[in-house]
């Protein structure tokens, strides 16, 4: 699953970053790295993404959020 098709209310956990070389070591030095739990905290318009990332939120437009392979965080009981 891509980050962008995560619903409101998701936690989800980075599984690969496939962006351009300058933008993924951007995201990577404000912590998004590869098993990193993301929560999605709103949805705006054309398809922008207010994440929860370490305990700081970002948003992110869909050409970053379609690039990001995420899967459904595990809930543990």
């Amino acid at each position: 699953m891509l980050l962008k098709d995560a619903k409101v209310g998701d936690t989800c956990t980075v599984l690969k970053i496939d962006l351009p070389f300058e933008t993924k070591r951007r995201l990577e030095a404000l912590g998004m790295t590869t098993g990193t739990p993301v929560q999605v905290i709103n949805r705006k318009g054309r398809g922008i993404l207010i994440i929860r990332l370490r305990g700081t939120r970002f948003a992110l437009g869909y050409n970053i959020t379609r690039h990001i392979a995420v899967q459904e965080a595990t809930v543990h009981a």
